[in-house]
């Protein structure tokens, strides 16, 4: 991995895995979602990777039309990446999950590198009331859900976003995956440079240990050289340590509300910009800079923002 001064935030908005119930600051209309991206991204978010959700009940929306009601606006508001994600509900087929990135043609797009038990029914144990019949059992299902992301299923999703200039947010959940992006590597379906983002807590995925987050960078290391550009997340309370970590590590870091609700021990993030500006507070206390939307774009071999269809 090439060394870098600049660190690239990413924000996630909303996701697909928290639900209303769980805290009053989730973003779930088009204009709460837009509001939150923009503020996030004038605080310091290079990178926004947005999902929908039905405005009514909050249950995520894989329809383009979902995220016709924030796209433009947040576009028109800020200079910020776009990145449209195709992972979706692991309640969807890919068809499904890869509508919107094919339609609306943005710079990034997050691209799910392997199948796993992908589980959140943990949460029952903490959250007893909900305000719709969904959440509980969107919670309870995943006892029982595995997250497909077939080697041709991923291969779908290359094919039908790449004609676009569309280039990808590969997740890796486990050590796997980054064999598995080495695969479609080697086989030329995808180009450097690679941008790996990790993720650790997910139950089915990796942990959140020390270790854990080192033997990843080892493995990329070793698998990609200079060809790839990191970024982690650390999902819930382990969002700002693993940050912390992984950035001393030379890594960019994704937060928000998407990974994490939290701000502090017991404490509710009242708004993605809250969690940007306690990253960007990080980067800056290690003595490293934060990279501009245009840095970002330079770093990953973007497109450009006049380039998506929207």
């Amino acid at each position: 991995m090439a060394r870098q001064d600049k660190v690239i935030i990413s924000c996630a908005v909303t996701g697909a895995i928290h639900t209303p119930s769980m805290t009053p600051y989730l973003p779930i209309t088009p204009d709460e979602i837009a509001e939150s991206a923009i503020a996030a991204a004038e605080a310091g978010a290079a990178i926004l990777h947005l999902h929908a959700r039905d405005p009514e009940t909050g249950k995520p929306d894989q329809s383009p039309e979902a995220f016709a009601g924030f796209l433009s606006r947040i576009k028109q508001a800020t200079n910020a990446v776009v990145n449209i994600t195709t992972g979706g509900s692991p309640y969807m087929t890919v068809a499904e999950r890869a509508k919107p990135a094919a339609q609306w043609q943005p710079e990034v797009a997050s691209l799910n590198m392997g199948s796993m038990n992908f589980g959140f029914f943990p949460l029952l144990a903490k959250y007893k009331d909900f305000k719709f019949e969904w959440e509980r059992e969107h919670l309870e299902g995943s006892r029982d859900l595995v997250f497909r992301n077939s080697f041709k299923d991923i291969e779908y999703v290359l094919e039908t976003c790449y004609g676009n200039g569309t280039r990808f947010e590969f997740e890796c959940y486990d050590i796997s995956h980054l064999y598995n992006l080495a695969h479609f590597a080697e086989r030329g379906l995808v180009k450097p440079p690679f941008f790996v983002q990790s993720v650790f807590g997910l139950l089915g995925g990796i942990g959140t240990h020390p270790e854990d987050v080192m033997h990843m960078k080892r493995t990329a290391d070793r698998l990609f050289g200079k060809d790839f550009r990191w970024s982690v997340l650390g999902a819930g309370a382990n969002q700002f340590r693993i940050a912390t970590q992984a950035v001393a590590m030379g890594a960019n870091i994704r937060v928000g509300l998407e990974d994490s609700i939290w701000i502090a021990r017991g404490k509710l993030a009242e708004s993605n910009a809250q969690q940007v500006t306690r990253a960007r507070a990080i980067i800056e206390g290690l003595g490293l800079e934060v990279a501009t939307p245009d840095e970002a774009r330079e770093m990953l071999s973007l497109k450009g923002g006049d380039r998506v269809n929207f």
